[in-house]
């Protein structure tokens, strides 16, 4: 039946930021998320020391569990709090300094390297910034984007990937006439087209 009232919402970065701000990050899961344990041999696919993919970041206690079993991880986040908090709250030391591509942009970077945390919109992000990935774990991200920004979200996702990528989306199911979301309801049907 289509997304009914939530096709038409946006929802703004200061609305994100002031999130953040007042700790109302109910999406954020303290334990990591158990579909990518689940669907983990998935996304690796028997490689090691891949580069994975964390779009709209936060601050994802995934991205240290995979950086510690070798992998390279680069997350994107409009917060700087939530990139901060990620560090800190991990004990990890960390460099911070400007994306010269980016207008206001910063780079988290963890000190042993293998952590990077873009703090600037996702669509300020380009393959000749970031690089291409080899995975990317969208846990919240594709379910947290505009619905009017799904195809410039997905295009961009699609620029980032190598060839043999592994692409791991949770979406979320619900009647979208009683949620306006965010997070939205992307049908599954939506999802094919969008990425082809």
């Amino acid at each position: 039946s289509g997304a009914g009232p939530q096709t038409e919402r946006v929802v703004t970065e200061e609305e994100w930021l002031q999130k953040w701000e007042m700790g109302n990050i109910g999406f954020h899961k303290e334990q990591g998320h158990p579909l990518l344990r689940k669907y983990l041999d998935v996304l690796l696919n028997g490689r090691s020391g891949l580069r994975i993919f964390f779009p709209l970041c936060g601050k994802a206690v995934e991205m240290k569990w995979l950086a510690d079993m070798g992998h390279s991880v680069v997350g994107v986040e409009v917060s700087e709090q939530a990139l901060k908090d990620f560090f800190s709250e991990h004990s990890l030391p960390y460099c911070e300094e400007p994306v010269p591509e980016i207008s206001g942009g910063k780079l988290f970077q963890s000190t042993s390297g293998n952590i990077s945390l873009y703090c600037c919109s996702i669509y300020d992000l380009s393959s000749s910034i970031v690089g291409k990935f080899d995975g990317v774990w969208d846990r919240g991200a594709l379910v947290a984007v505009n619905p009017c920004d799904r195809q410039r979200y997905v295009s961009l996702m699609i620029s980032l990937m190598e060839k043999n990528s592994s692409y791991l989306l949770v979406t979320v199911s619900y009647d979208p006439n009683k949620h306006k979301g965010p997070p939205f309801y992307v049908p599954e049907s939506e999802v094919k087209s969008l990425f082809g």
